[in-house]
């Protein structure tokens, strides 16, 4: 897809800034947003700070808290630049040429190109990556099943009861240095030292599967098989109507074999959500027992929940005295004005150490890189 869109030199290098500044100041813009941008101002023209204003209000902003500060740094960066439309008309134009990467086969050879055209390159797996899930089709969603086997997830690392060798002058290992000594004729000349070693947290999930679920649900059991294949030492369950373990299952390296044996064993899928008695049962079978001590957990899930609320609160509260820490991922956080409004979210949200979005592919890329840290 190649297009050849007219612009202005100074104007351009205005454009970029802007978007630049936005950023900066909190505002979440996908490249696809920003090429909008410069294709609305192209089709408006710069003659008035209006047109540039409106240009880019309705093509970069997501959300409506978004406005003050969109209206604050447009005053900032276009303030006595506007009134140099005029002069801008009179410079020599630059010709942008907005390249997909998924087409490079025509353009192999950019010395080609005239002096006066720039190619801007761009590839559309970005913008898929940003897309919700919720508005992905078939074909997009195979493209970012192959993208999530590629994701890795090293994991926590925590101190370990068994030590290890060190150089660094930890603390004195007496068994290591008494051993070297047979070398010596019994006396210690060479001194060892020792420090802790370390070892992945246990991470264990929970994925969220009733009916207000569904169309997440369905892609982020993708996202939960990438991570059991990624490292050992993971967890993974269900929560519907009832809790249903599924590390067996899903740790089959084919993904579709291994989504076939969870269904088998799911049969609560797109039904009720019991979450307070999900949670609880995991809390009574498992996790206090030792398989929560110490570990991440990770919560996939809307947060509606048809249960008692209280229950929840009470749950969550449990966990989080034996858990390293509870991150839970919401898609519909990401979504503009959410509040945790659910009585299920809002119960929870007290025990939560990290609730961050799940709706998207680079969601769950930033999740997993939170993950480590």
């Amino acid at each position: 897809m190649n297009q050849v869109i007219e612009g202005q030199k100074t104007l351009d290098r205005h454009l970029v800034d802007f978007v630049d500044m936005l950023r900066s100041a909190g505002v979440k813009i996908s490249l696809g947003s920003s090429i909008d941008f410069g294709l609305a101002v192209t089709e408006l023209g710069a003659g008035s700070s209006e047109d540039i204003y409106w240009a880019g209000r309705s093509t970069l902003l997501n959300r409506p808290e978004d406005t003050s500060i969109y209206n604050k740094v447009f005053k900032s960066h276009w303030l006595g630049i506007a009134s140099m439309a005029g002069e801008v008309n009179k410079l020599p134009a630059l010709n942008l040429l907005f390249d997909d990467l998924s087409d490079e086969s025509e353009f192999e050879d950019s010395s080609k190109l005239e002096n006066d055209f720039v190619s801007v390159k761009y590839s559309s797996f970005e913008i898929l990556s940003s897309k919700d899930f919720s508005n992905c089709n078939k074909l997009e969603l195979q493209e970012l099943f192959r993208s999530m086997n590629e994701i890795r997830f090293t994991g926590e690392m925590k101190k370990s009861r068994r030590t290890v060798k060190t150089k660094k002058h930890r603390k004195f290992d007496f068994e290591r240095s008494v051993k070297s000594s047979f070398r010596t004729g019994g006396e210690i000349v060479n001194r060892c030292f020792q420090e802790s070693g370390k070892r992945r947290r246990r991470l264990v999930l929970l994925l969220d599967i009733s009916g207000s679920m569904e169309v997440y649900a369905r892609v982020l059991i993708r996202f939960v098989h990438a991570v059991m294949l990624s490292r050992s030492d993971v967890e993974a369950f269900s929560l519907g109507t009832r809790l249903t373990r599924l590390t067996k299952e899903l740790s089959t390296r084919n993904p579709d074999a291994a989504l076939s044996r969870a269904s088998d064993v799911v049969d609560d899928w797109s039904g009720g959500t019991r979450l307070g008695e999900g949670i609880k049962e995991f809390n009574d079978r498992w996790g206090i027992r030792g398989m929560a001590r110490g570990a991440t957990i990770l919560i996939l899930s809307d947060g509606w929940d048809r249960g008692d609320s209280e229950i929840v609160g009470e749950q969550m509260k449990r966990l989080h005295r034996v858990a390293h820490r509870i991150v839970w991922a919401n898609p519909l956080k990401a979504t503009p004005d959410y509040e945790p409004l659910a009585k299920g979210m809002a119960a929870a949200l007290p025990h939560i150490d990290n609730f961050v979005e799940g709706n998207s592919f680079d969601s769950l890329k930033d999740l997993s890189i939170l993950l480590t840290e």
